[in-house]
């Protein structure tokens, strides 16, 4: 079975193309700057050359269209017919409280991704543009939507409620969701396979660590806390995002630098974090190497990004009760050694043993960076958010068929 994998934001399509038989990817790309006569559209067909091209694309319907004529082009192409795409899986970043696992599209749970753009304004619309395009372009084949804040549903009201007045969690949802889902659940499975046990006996923290991050307390496989709140913007000090403050400075702010909603909510999210405290950038490479050039605002930065990361990781450690492993994944965590190291070695108090040899590895491959001595053992295991969309779809249209 053929399963395309989308992931649509507000001027961009990535896809992915998998053939289920082996779970590869025979091909994938990406669609850029949709709504401008100069789009970017990126193709790698898996075994032949990869096909640029700058081109009016206007709107996701055509980008769709686009997508399709490379996969089934005379030269360029790894189907025959776009017939042979048996179902197409999508990435939604909000499924609010109204969704605990993935489901086929059907007209009620569209109606219910768009209810909750309220919850995700940046995510969720251009989401159902790519759910919406898709159909207007392959109106038989089945859709599936798989949520970044599914994974999160198994939190005890302990942890997803804020102490607020209650009638803001009635009346608006007003509480944690967490994100980043696919790639916590991806992680901690691959986690629980290196280390030869079941998953349903460990207690786990998945740092997920790129310009968005978060981390997750998992016991047994289930999600019981995360990082991230009722937007992204909470929880881990990010590339542009603050992470947990005071709220209390965001009336304060407003009213000393005459700032708009708007604008507070750009500060917040755009303006802070590594970019504001290294007053360089928000990529962990060029702060590491300004650090080592010896910077001092660089080395404010990452010592203060690695000193929330570690509090949360000790935070998540009293809250289960326990620690059995820490993984890193996603851009900082699999590519930052030095960023492991500094928070493997605050952690010795837990039993952690890192050895440096094996952390220092430029390695795209899952490994274990502790010595065997080490009480906690540490991984670093690389993301895959596509494969689990495409295997959630995968199970969902074998299901269906099952019904049928």
């Amino acid at each position: 079975m053929n399963i395309l994998v989308i992931n649509a934001g507000s001027s961009s399509v990535k896809f992915q193309l998998y053939d289920m038989r082996e779970e590869t990817v025979i091909a994938a790309g990406k669609v850029e700057r949709i709504g401008m006569d100069s789009a970017i559209v990126t193709y790698e067909p898996a075994g032949k050359p990869e096909v640029h091209a700058v081109e009016e694309i206007l709107e996701h319907t055509t980008a769709i269209r686009k997508v399709l004529d490379l996969l089934v082009h005379p030269a360029h192409g790894v189907l025959k017919s776009s017939s042979e795409i048996e179902a197409v899986g999508h990435r939604v970043v909000h499924g609010g409280e109204s969704f605990a696992s993935s489901v086929l599209v059907d007209e009620e749970v569209k109606r219910e991704i768009k209810r909750l753009f309220e919850l995700a304004p940046l995510h969720n619309p251009a989401h159902m543009q790519g759910i919406l395009a898709v159909e207007a372009n392959m109106p038989d084949v089945p859709q599936a939507v798989v949520f970044d804040t599914a994974f999160h549903q198994t939190m005890p009201p302990v942890a997803y409620l804020y102490p607020i007045p209650s009638v803001l969690y009635k009346r608006h949802k007003i509480r944690r969701y967490g994100f980043h889902g696919t790639s916590h659940a991806y992680v901690s499975e691959r986690a629980a396979a290196l280390l030869g046990r079941p998953l349903e006996e460990l207690k786990l923290i998945t740092c997920h660590i790129g310009n968005g991050a978060s981390c997750a307390a998992i016991v047994s496989g289930r999600s019981v806390d995360t990082s991230m709140g009722m937007t992204p913007l909470e929880g881990l000090m990010m590339g542009t995002r603050s992470g947990d403050i005071d709220p209390a400075i965001v009336p304060f702010a407003m009213g000393k630098e005459d700032l708009t909603l708007s604008e507070v909510n750009s500060m917040l999210n755009k303006h802070s974090g590594l970019l504001a405290i290294s007053r360089l950038g928000s990529d962990m490479r060029e702060i590491q190497q300004a650090m080592a050039d010896g910077d001092a605002n660089a080395k404010l930065a990452f010592d203060m990004y690695e000193y929330r990361l570690r509090k949360y990781i000790g935070a998540y450690a009293a809250a289960m009760n326990g620690l059995d492993a820490i993984v890193f994944t996603a851009g900082v965590g699999e590519n930052s050694a030095p960023l492991r190291e500094a928070v493997c070695r605050n952690l010795s108090f837990l039993g952690v043993e890192l050895d440096e040899t094996v952390n220092a590895q430029r390695s795209s491959a899952e490994r274990l960076i502790t010595t065997p001595a080490s009480r906690v053992q540490v991984l670093v295991i690389p993301t895959n958010e596509e494969l689990v969309i495409a295997r959630d779809t995968y199970q969902l249209i074998l299901n269906r068929r099952s019904v049928i």
